[in-house]
């Protein structure tokens, strides 16, 4: 049984000012705990209940009731699986942007558009993904599981993002931005390095953001739809991108 005091550490793991006073987030969830035990990920906690049939579970996962789990659970529907990592914030270089691709999300406030990024990112094989301050906490549960693991493979930084693209344009590094008046995404030309910078759905880039866009591309739209959800633009722009590298 959980005492008082752990289920309460446990549920204040929800605020980010909680994950950041105790630097511990939450995973939950069979699959992606099972992936992060695959890749011999860290965890310093694992809850389980009866149910659970995560392979290779190790012998010092505590074992606990659904009702203690729904009690600790940080979603909905609780999980049979929760665990427990170690917050590492990496210290960003800026000087970094001038090597490999790089996606900026620039106050992408929806945790769920938030972790599918991270996950577009993975499988585009971007070397790293900067978020403005303003974005979703990347070690909240709902990023985490919309990551689906891909938090724990790609390399995400938190910076202001002006300061940075300021640098990365002033170096010759090609940034580019979504907007309805840029160059048709399918006629990208190939660019080694470069950053792809996606803005919030509600607001797009923001002005401190685009006086640094060098190169503005655009989705060509068949229909009558306003816009496309952050992901599917990033996705698409990040495909477009891989094809012309050839």
């Amino acid at each position: 049984m959980l005492t008082k005091a752990e289920i309460s550490r446990l549920r204040s793991l929800r605020e980010k000012k909680h994950r950041e006073a105790l630097g511990l987030f939450v995973i939950e969830g069979e699959k992606v705990i099972a992936e992060l035990l695959a890749e011999k990920f860290p965890l310093l906690e694992i809850y389980v209940t009866s149910e659970s049939r995560i392979p290779g579970i190790p012998h010092s996962a505590i074992r606990i009731p659904h009702s203690e789990m729904a009690r600790i659970s940080h979603l909905p529907t609780p999980s049979v699986a929760l665990a427990v990592g170690r917050i590492e914030r990496p210290v960003f270089d800026p000087a970094e942007l001038a090597r490999g691709l790089t996606l900026a999300l620039d106050d992408v406030q929806n945790p769920g558009n938030v972790g599918t990024l991270l996950r577009i990112a993975d499988w585009f094989a971007f070397d790293r993904v900067v978020c403005s301050p303003e974005c979703a906490d990347v070690f909240s549960q709902k990023v985490i599981n919309a990551s689906m693991g891909s938090f724990r493979r790609v390399r995400v930084f938190t910076h202001p993002l002006a300061d940075a693209l300021a640098r990365a344009a002033s170096a010759g590094v090609p940034v580019l931005g979504c907007d309805l008046g840029g160059q048709d995404v399918h006629t990208l030309a190939p660019h080694k390095n470069a950053v792809v910078v996606i803005g919030s759905e509600g607001r797009g880039l923001s002005a401190a953001v685009r006086a640094h866009v060098t190169h503005y591309v655009t989705i060509p739209r068949h229909g009558r739809a306003e816009s496309l959800n952050a992901a599917v633009a990033a996705a698409i722009v990040a495909d477009n991108l891989r094809r012309a590298q050839g």
